[in-house]
């Protein structure tokens, strides 16, 4: 398929999981607007590679999605310098672990701020436009976390609720508009951050990476395979896709059957 002419909002997409889903995008001709955290030099050499690599237009917003005025003014840019924003990507998000009677007030603020408010105010920034051009793709990245829950992960696991939630919300309201609303549910996912996490476990309790590997993602999927940033953008690239019109409102599992047991 082309998305050639068309511009894609991915947000926490300079590395991990965002940046696997705006990299596909780009491979089937979207515009992107890049959206993050990180060394300026090093976000500055990422887009540049991009769009030389792809052909596309690419931009950066330095936004907090923990600020609402931030999001509609990054949303403004994304229309500014690319010319819309027909495809939104809510991804960015943080975690933090501790039992309920724990869990610090100001964790759980940021957390909820990020995962879940974040979602809302990116959705409310592009939708006049999405309905105003009739097409338009939000793509919200949850977790088996918005299905299950896990201990210590209270802030997280209401907020993935949560975005499942406004997901199916936002697909009724906008079902006749052009406009479809999905969210993806990942399980566990080989990103960078990831990767030396094992490695550092490994070290730590004198295993092989492979051991720790299969130990922590055997934990929770029947599947002992993570699944890849790349795979997670293949997925997003389908619903932007003809064959996903009628599909809206819906979490779709990328779980290695985590949430199927």
């Amino acid at each position: 398929m082309s998305l050639k002419g068309k511009v894609a909002l991915v947000t926490g997409s300079t590395s991990g999981i965002g940046l696997g889903i705006a990299r596909a995008l780009a491979t089937e001709g979207a515009d992107i607007m890049l959206n993050g955290f990180g060394d300026a030099e090093q976000i500055e050499t990422l887009r540049s590679e991009m769009a030389a690599t792809h052909g596309v237009k690419v931009a950066y917003s330095a936004a907090d999605i923990s600020k609402a005025d931030q999001i509609d003014a990054m949303v403004a840019d994304a229309v500014k310098i690319l010319g819309s924003v027909d495809i939104l990507v809510n991804n960015a998000g943080i975690q933090f672990t501790a039992n309920v009677e724990d869990f610090p007030n100001e964790r759980w603020d940021q957390i909820i701020a990020i995962n879940m408010s974040g979602v809302f105010h990116g959705m409310k920034a592009v939708i006049p436009g999405m309905k105003a051009s009739g097409w338009g793709r939000i793509i919200n990245i949850a977790s088996a976390h918005g299905l299950v829950a896990s201990a210590q992960k209270v802030a997280y696991v209401a907020a993935k609720h949560g975005v499942l939630g406004m997901t199916k919300v936002a697909a009724i309201e906008l079902a006749n508009a052009g406009v479809t609303v999905n969210a993806i549910c990942p399980g566990w996912v080989l990103t960078p951050l990831v990767e030396k996490q094992l490695q550092d476990r490994a070290e730590k309790d004198g295993k092989t990476v492979a051991q720790e590997t299969h130990d922590l993602v055997a934990e929770k999927q029947p599947m002992v395979k993570f699944t890849t940033p790349a795979q997670i953008g293949g997925l997003a690239v389908f619903l932007c896709s003809e064959a996903a019109a009628t599909i809206t409102g819906t979490p779709l599992s990328i779980d290695g059957g985590w949430v199927a047991q």
